[in-house]
């Protein structure tokens, strides 16, 4: 049974892109078993310095996570500096990878082309991505478009290992899903925080409807026809929550003429806010029961380490550290 690993970064509140993209496509392999999910810590160090901030977001994607299915005794799931074996496992990655395949990496020159300052944490990201991935002998890594040549990367450094020292490692496989949608934000950009433009999972009614109620349109009058209706946002926002027939409907009503552009943003927000309504139930009770999720964390860690030094320990041997 081939073991599938991911990760997410606890760099903000997550939102529908992360849910439609990432969480709801893991969760649902999660029934296949063999599934490691985690929680990236470490690497959330270059983008946020607030000690506070980041417990409070690693607390929420835990929270979160487990309130939109994931199953603790169907995945191993846990917090990444839990694993202090990520880190030595880094350093010996590290010290076999050249700096020029660290140099083409799309994501690094993409954060310096806006202005984001260069460190070693940003400049090292894929390494200690891929000992995220070799660390846990996994087969699988299911990522986006933006994350393949992360993954490429990973592949060459575990090639190069066992080039060097003697098979070592799994050498991982990708997996993209073609059929995963880009989610549209606010502002009909790919939803994103760094782009100010989500609609969280989570939060406060009030804000959310209006956020919604927000989306900005053409001048068009209700009765005029709009035969661009399938480019609309809100028509697109809409397909990921409402029955497929449904927003077929609301689709032609606005091709047609005579569906406002008002009652369509209101059809989107009671779709997106009874969509996980359950969802919000669940939080609530894991938030009332914090103890139970420190307890998820820890026994997926106990059970992540585990294998974790067996792949360290024939990692030092092969190196000659043992």
């Amino acid at each position: 049974m081939p073991r599938i690993l991911t990760g997410i970064t606890p760099s903000g509140t997550l939102h529908i892109g992360n849910y439609f993209g990432a969480m709801r496509p893991a969760i649902e392999l999660q029934a296949g078993g063999d599934a490691f999910y985690f929680i990236a810590d470490y690497h959330s160090m270059t983008v946020i310095t607030d000690p506070q901030e980041r417990r409070d977001y690693t607390r929420g994607i835990a929270l979160d996570w487990l309130a939109c299915g994931l199953d603790p005794q169907k995945a191993v799931f846990w917090r990444q500096s839990d694993i202090p074996e990520v880190c030595e496992l880094t350093w010996m990655l590290g010290s076999l990878t050249p700096m020029g395949l660290l140099e083409r990496a799309h994501s690094y020159k993409d954060k310096l082309a806006k202005g984001i300052a260069p460190n070693f944490g940003l400049f090292s990201y894929p390494v200690l991505m891929a000992a995220d991935i070799l660390l846990f002998d996994t087969h699988v890594v299911p990522v986006g478009k933006d994350q393949k040549q992360h993954l490429e990367m990973t592949r060459d450094i575990a090639i190069k290992f066992n080039h060097t020292y003697g098979e070592t490692f799994v050498i991982p496989e990708e997996r993209i899903s073609e059929s995963v949608a880009v989610i549209p934000g606010l502002d009909g950009q790919k939803m994103s925080k760094s782009y100010g433009n989500t609609i969280e999972i989570f939060g406060d009614e009030k804000a959310l409807r209006k956020k919604i109620m927000g989306i900005v349109m053409d001048s068009r009058t209700p009765t005029e026809p709009k035969p661009d209706a399938d480019k609309n946002l809100a028509i697109q926002l809409l397909k990921f929550f409402a029955p497929k027939d449904l927003a077929a409907d609301f689709e032609n009503r606005l091709r047609a003429g005579g569906l406002g552009y008002g009652d369509l943003k209101k059809a989107l927000f009671e779709h997106y806010w009874n969509h996980f309504a359950p969802y919000r139930a669940k939080r609530a009770e894991l938030v009332a029961n914090s103890d139970y999720v420190d307890q998820v964390l820890r026994d997926g860690a106990a059970r992540a380490r585990a294998v974790a030094e067996k792949t360290l320990a024939r990692a030092r041997k092969n190196c000659g550290l043992r």
